[in-house]
Order: structure tokens, then sequence, then C-alpha cells
């Protein structure tokens, strides 16, 4: 809610001019955005290298230094739709420039201190940064000529990958080099520097959506959504039929149902309920919860088939750096395919371009199910998977902008980057407790299976299936009526 403070207190029209009103070239604009992108996803892979290695530094046990993961996804859940929602309201550009703000102020935090509570809140703080993301795809909408909207969003998209590719051998070469202080101490100096190019060269976009904060329905999609993804983020842990997590889950639908009567009836919902239960958005967002279902297994799985060691029968024996390495291309070939996905959505649309990337993703599953014999089979699966996440990423935004009104972007994008963020917590949990319970003893260690890693892949082949399968539904009649541009 630090977001939302910031920038209710604010007159938003007593602000005085800034740099950045006058019209800035696309690719300067694509350019800054996708920084803030890139930026914004590799703070989510930052702390990955030194997770085992956490307790010791922060003198506390391994279940509670994994809070300082679940903080961040929990604060990017509840921020990406709240985000949006506030972008168009009272400027997306204002809204970015305190998210940059939030990720400036977790990292100096956790850079600062060594114990457990101030690490989880910096790390709470960094999360409120993800809807940067989907403001930036809103913001490239406003401002962009209708011929480069289509690339510069495919780009945009990309980044997600791109970040969390070079995220994960950046921070390992740091944290082997260096204090691990120092992660957060160059996060906070990339956010004020990309808060800087935003405030001079990214413009205010004119269009916005007048009525009130909707704070009940923003406090209640909160806890909705904080119960929801504890539960699923702390099951295999706490135990699946413990009461702490039916509790948790019980609560989530409660309140849902709670939130979702009182969203349909006040006059400016949070979430409009209408326009997200259109056909065309309500299963573009389900076939998101689909895709980043099948992302997350790569981003799980394929780290630790790398690092097994090789006296497992099927382990590669690669360091932190190595396999952080060997993945790394993923990120790359999403940034090359982002105008392959531009082109094929202006040719064929949207649709015809998500399932494409679905098939990819499917296909690249199936080379990791069939060559898993050394890193470059790896790495070649990985390759395709990644392209096809980047093909499906660059689609979604135009499905849903298509879908809804010009005044409505920001939030639609929050929504369906939240419910990306669903899949991949939803992965998150299922692939544990597959390679969890799939296990062999070595060396007076548990590891995982051939047979596992094989069965998270098979899950994740399901997952790119039923995705193709939501987006063959989605209509695809005549666009929405938009508000003219400002």
């Amino acid at each position: 809610m630090c977001i939302l403070h910031i920038v209710t207190s604010v007159d938003t029209d007593a602000l005085p001019d800034t740099p950045a009103t006058a019209p800035r070239p696309a690719a300067v604009l694509v350019a800054v955005l996708a920084g803030c992108g890139i930026v914004v996803s590799l703070m989510q892979t930052l702390v990955i290298p030194i997770v085992p290695s956490l307790p010791l530094f922060l003198s506390t046990t391994p279940a509670d230094a994994s809070w300082v993961i679940t903080a961040t996804l929990l604060a990017g859940a509840v921020a990406t739709p709240i985000s949006g929602r506030l972008g168009d309201m009272f400027g997306k550009r204002r809204i970015l420039l305190a998210s940059l703000g939030m990720l400036i102020l977790g990292s100096l935090v956790c850079a600062s201190f060594s114990s457990l509570v101030p690490m989880i809140v910096g790390r709470a703080l960094q999360g409120l940064a993800v809807g940067a993301i989907p403001l930036g795809i809103s913001i490239l909408r406003d401002e962009l000529p209708a011929e480069k909207v289509g690339s510069a969003i495919a780009m945009m998209s990309a980044t997600l990958g791109v970040g969390g590719a070079i995220g994960l051998p950046f921070a390992a070469v740091i944290a082997q080099n260096a204090d691990w202080h120092v992660l957060f101490w160059i996060s906070a100096a990339l956010g004020a520097v990309l808060a800087a190019v935003v405030f001079v060269l990214v413009p205010e976009s004119p269009v916005r959506t007048p009525g009130r904060f909707d704070f009940l329905g923003a406090i209640g999609l909160s806890i909705a959504l904080t119960s929801l993804l504890l539960a699923i983020s702390k099951g295999s842990t706490w135990g699946w039929s413990s009461a702490s997590i039916l509790g948790l889950f019980a609560t989530a639908i409660v309140v849902l149902l709670v939130w979702g009567a009182w969203e349909l009836r006040t006059r400016s919902p949070l979430v409009d309920l209408a326009v997200s239960a259109r056909p065309r958005v309500l299963l573009t967002n389900l076939a998101s919860i689909a895709v980043g279902f099948a992302m997350y297994g790569m981003s799980l799985v394929m780290p630790q088939l790398l690092q097994a060691p090789t006296a497992t029968g099927y382990g590669l024996g690669q360091s932190m750096v190595a396999a952080g390495l060997v993945l790394a291309p993923g990120g790359l070939m999403m940034m090359l395919l982002s105008p392959v996905s531009a082109r094929l959505t202006a040719a064929r649309g949207p649709k015809v371009t998500l399932m494409v990337g679905c098939g990819v993703i499917a296909t690249g599953y199936v080379s990791a199910f069939l060559m898993m014999n050394n890193r470059w089979e790896v790495m070649a699966a990985s390759m395709i998977i990644a392209g096809g996440i980047g093909i499906a990423y660059a689609a979604m935004p135009a499905l849903i902008m298509g879908g809804v009104p010009l005044s409505e972007t920001a939030a639609a994008n929050g929504l369906n980057a939240l419910m990306r963020s669903i899949g991949t917590s939803t992965s998150a949990a299922v692939m544990s407790v597959v390679l969890a319970h799939m296990t062999m003893s070595l060396g007076g260690h548990q590891l995982p299976t051939r047979d596992a890693f094989h069965t998270a892949f098979g899950i994740s082949i399901v997952a790119a299936l039923a995705a193709i399968a939501l987006t063959a539904c989605i209509p695809m009649g005549a666009k929405t009526v938009t508000a003219p541009r400002a």
C-alpha cells in the first residue's frame, strides 16, 4: 500500500511539467521501458544463488529463510493489479516511478541489514515493483503509433525472460566473488538510474480513468491473494491437509466471493469484472495461467538437472554459475523472437500467435523429455521453451488490450500478469512435490530420480497443451470500441 499512499497524497493537477512532456522517439521509449522490465525481472532471481546460504547469512532456520522469496511473491501478486488500476487513474508514468522507488528502497534495506525481518521487508518492497512491466506495456499502447505497438509490446514482454535468464549467472558470479550485500547495492543503483531515465524520457499518458480508488476492493483482493498464494507456496512444507493450509484456502474462497460481490456493486471497481468476464479476456487469462505454469517448469527443474551429481546417472554436475550460463541463451532467444511474434500477430492475429507459442513450448518440453543427457541438449531444449514463452507472452497483451477499453489497459494488463503469477506459483508447488517425493538416496542425501524429471516435463507438456485448447476457444470478433486518444 506504499504506492497507494505516495500517489493519493499528491495533487495530480498541481505537479509541474517535467522534461518528459516532450514527445520521444519510439525506439527511446521502448528501450527505457524494456530496461525497466529487465531490471524488475532480474530482481526476482537475484537471491536464488544464495538461497542455500541464507540461513547462515541471516542467522535463522531454512524454513524462516524461505520467507525471503515468499515475501516477494506475495507482494508482487498484490501490487500488480493495484498498481495497474492506480496507473489508469493517476498516470502510468507516475506509478511506474513509484514502483521503481519501491525497488530502490527495498534494495537499500536488504543491502543495509543482515537479519531476517529487514530482509523480508526489503524483499517485499522489491516485490511491489513487479507492476512496472504491465505498466510499461500500457504506456507503449498509449504513446506509440498503431503500427509500432505490436513490436514494442513484444519486446517489452520478452524482458520477463531476459531478466530472469541473465539474472541467475549474474547473481551467482557476484555471490561467489563478493559479499552478498553487493547484489542489493547493484540492484539499488540500477533502479536509481532507471528512475532518473524514466523521469526525463518517458511522457505521462493523457489517458486517465476518473473515479475514486476502490480501497475496500484493494484490501479484499490483497487478503484473498495472500491467502491463496501462501497456501500454494507453503502447502508442501506445512502439509496440504494441515489446518493452516485448509484455513488459508477457505479464507481465499470466502474473501474472493465477497470481493466479487463488492466489485460488481461498487461504482469504481478495482477490477471491472464485467469486462474481465468477456470470453476473450477470461479465456486469455486462463490460458495465461497455463502458460505461466509451463514456464516455471523450466525455471525450477532444469537448474536442478544441471547441478545434480553425475553419480545419479543423469545429473550433469554443473556449478550454479555454469548452470546459469547454460540457461542464459534462453532469455536471448525470447528477445530475438519478439519481432517474429509481432510480425505473426500482424499477419495472423494474436490468437494464432499465442497458439503457436504454446505449441513451441510443448515441443521444447518434449525435447527435454527425450534429450537430457548432456548440457548442450538441455540448452537446446531450454532455448526452444524460452522461444515459445517469448512468442506466447508477446501475444497475451495484444489479446487483452483488444478486448478492453483504452482507459482500462493498465488494470487489465496487471490482472493478466497476476494470472501468470498464479500459474508460476502453482507450478512451483506441483513441481516441488514431484521432485521431493520421487527421490533416490545418494551419499546420505535425497535427490530427485530420473523419473521425477520426466514427470515434471510431462506435466509441463500437459499445461502447454491445455493453453492451446483454451486459446482455441477465444472468440475473435469485432474489436472493442475504445475511447478516443486524448
